[in-house]
């Protein structure tokens, strides 16, 4: 099951309305393109509801985040819940302003999220005053010393939340608040890259579309499966490449990943 997700994908080719980080917005539709979904990206509030009506799965970012976009969002997150699609809320930032914070908060509150998608200090933020993971270094990497902190966080995230929880860095895990997986793919030069959080968590989409019966699992592959394609992609560097060829080359790996490659390279470890 972890690893025939991508072929449905590809069979499925599950449109995702992304309301998403205009940073990163162009990176996110080659991605979701390349794993064989259809992007579509629409953030007035006239139309979300309609443009997510058409769609098998949302994604929301708060990357670049303003008023009109969070109306936006609670208007097609209310909707996706209305009809059963999947929702992922990557909470960029989350605990860096106010607005932002309450933002975060206030979709959590009136939106049924499927899958939270962050690093560890947006995590810490969304777990709020009741976690006890105040002794995590929010610009820390979940090296091996953190870790069991930092599964304790997600956990505790996923509880409150009903929601699979996701913390990216020099390791990934996930957890639905019972099972736990860690993910030991990836290459340091994927963190410097921009938008890889949100490349994430557009793929993170299309695989909880293909497989919305196991968010777990789709949330597991999707961050196996663009690692793997970082290491594909550091792989192919030159003396003459740096992080611009390597973004390049991981949207590429993607589109040729087979069910075969992840199977072979996922480095997946259950807790």
């Amino acid at each position: 099951m972890l690893y025939d997700i991508i072929k449905k994908v590809r069979l499925t080719a599950p449109r995702i309305h992304c309301i998403t980080n205009y940073v990163t917005a162009n990176d996110c539709a080659n991605i979701l393109l390349a794993c064989g979904a259809s992007p579509i990206m629409a953030d007035c509030p006239e139309e979300s509801a309609e443009i997510t009506a058409h769609c098998g799965g949302l994604v929301i970012n708060l990357g670049t985040l303003s008023p009109q976009r969070l109306e936006a969002m609670l208007i097609s997150g209310k909707k996706a819940n209305e009809l059963g699609l999947p929702v992922v809320f990557d909470p960029v930032g989350a605990g860096a302003s106010e607005f932002r914070t309450n933002a975060a908060k206030k979709l959590l509150n009136e939106v049924r999220i499927d899958i939270i998608r962050g690093n560890l200090s947006e995590i810490r933020s969304l777990a709020g005053a009741s976690s006890r993971e105040h002794g995590v270094d929010t610009a820390d990497m979940l090296t091996d010393d953190k870790l069991q902190r930092a599964v304790r966080l997600a956990k505790e995230l996923s509880a409150k939340t009903g929601s699979v929880t996701v913390i990216t860095g020099e390791n990934d895990i996930a957890t639905d608040a019972s099972a736990v997986y860690r993910i030991k793919n990836g290459h340091p030069i994927m963190s410097r890259i921009t938008g890889c959080g949100c490349m994430l968590s557009a793929i993170t989409g299309a695989f909880a579309a293909a497989a919305p019966e196991s968010r777990l699992l789709a949330a597991v592959s999707a961050a196996a499966a663009l690692d793997i394609c970082g290491e594909l992609a550091a792989a192919r560097l030159t003396s003459a490449d740096g992080n611009a060829s390597c973004r390049n080359y991981m949207i590429d790996a993607v589109y040729r990943l087979t069910d075969e490659t992840l199977t072979e390279k996922a480095n997946i470890e259950k807790l």
